[in-house]
């Protein structure tokens, strides 16, 4: 797998060893992938290009993290947010899929959640709210197939590991469409200190959003300069119907929710830098969570938590642009090209034509 980094794109700011939302330590990152057929659509046959990608911000245990999101524009859906807001927590997984396959993921996070319990608790008293994420792949996909099922949603937690991300083409983000090129999932990271000790930011995006003529790489127009391998439609009314981003932010900094929903208030900023502008028909929902105050979801006895102070969460902003700007490169540089429903293709960005560009601008970085 090939990374913005590897080709010597150069970034602001410390990437942590994974450079991914792994490097806050305990998160897992799994997917599964669905790709079969070729050629015309048949709903419910294919050509399939789809999945699920889920986050497991304290991994295999479930316990509640403090969590606060942000919709830019809310052409799309994230569910499980409304309690997040009520009450500060999140709790279980995160799953990111296509539009038409949220219910499915949801109901299979549950039905995982119970499986995963001890044989003497008790289910009736058991419930939560999972979190679960979409952008659109019908340009590419047979989406109102129905092809993910619990199955792929197992897969997907089972294989949850802590190593770097598989990025591009897989998981939720197997046929997404970014500045018109082929996008996906994309992560990246920063280190940084607090009065001298070191904290983590790590994000992770779905990426299907963004014109072709915006995108900006490390301050270049590199859209304006690749005007050529746009997207191929072989129907004469053919939209792509894209223009959506999921962004997970993870970090071990101490922050309540309202802190954390400052983070995500942030998101769009890198976003931005590569050249979203969260348009009228895009779904651009954030959600930020912190891996710190184990325990403070306890229900009885009044807890103690911690807290970094407003004034030091500068540092903290700045991580959360600079990983998101860089994850979102990151999903368009390891992207492939893909053909999907009656031979629809979207192209992948051309490694060697995106180092000529930032060559020109003197903006290329030798590895």
């Amino acid at each position: 797998m090939t990374r913005a980094r590897d080709l010597g794109i150069p970034f602001t700011g410390d990437p942590g060893p994974l450079n991914a939302i792994t490097d806050v330590s305990g998160t897992l990152v799994g997917h599964s992938t669905i790709i079969s057929g070729s050629g015309s659509l048949t709903v419910g046959e294919g050509p399939v290009r789809t999945g699920v990608t889920a986050i497991l911000p304290r991994g295999r245990d479930n316990s509640p993290v403090f969590a606060g999101w942000y919709s830019l524009n809310g052409n799309g859906e994230m569910t499980g947010t409304t309690w997040i807001e009520e009450s500060g927590f999140l709790q279980g997984p995160i799953a990111i899929t296509n539009t038409t396959s949220v219910g499915t993921v949801r109901d299979a996070i549950i039905k995982y959640s119970l499986q995963q319990l001890p044989d003497n608790f008790e289910l009736v008293n058991h419930w939560f709210l999972p979190v679960v994420a979409e952008t659109y792949d019908g340009f590419l996909n047979d989406i109102n197939g129905f092809h993910i099922k619990s199955e792929h949603v197992y897969k997907a937690l089972d294989s949850a590991s802590s190593g770097i991300p598989q990025e591009g083409n897989v998981g939720g983000g197997t046929a997404m469409i970014c500045h018109d090129f082929k996008g996906g999932i994309g992560s990246s990271s920063r280190i940084f200190t607090i009065d001298d000790r070191p904290y983590v930011v790590g994000a992770l995006v779905q990426a299907n959003h963004g014109q072709r003529k915006h995108l900006s790489i490390s301050g270049v127009p590199v859209g304006l300069e690749i005007m050529d391998l746009m997207p191929k439609s072989n129907e004469r009314a053919g939209s792509i119907m894209g223009s959506s981003i999921i962004v997970v932010i993870g970090t071990d900094v101490p922050l309540l929710p309202h802190q954390l929903k400052r983070l995500a208030r942030r998101v769009p900023l890198g976003i931005g830098k590569v050249g979203g502008l969260g348009e009228n028909g895009s779904g651009d929902i954030f959600l930020a969570y912190s891996t710190a105050n184990r325990g403070a979801a306890a229900k009885q006895r009044i807890q103690e938590v911690n807290m970094l102070p407003n004034n030091q969460m500068d540092v903290v902003f700045e991580a959360v642009v600079f990983s998101v700007e860089e994850a979102i490169v990151n999903a368009l540089v390891a992207a492939d090209t893909m053909e999907g429903i009656n031979n629809h293709k979207v192209f992948a960005l051309p490694h060697d034509r995106l180092l000529q560009i930032l060559t020109k601008y003197n903006r290329f970085a030798s590895v």
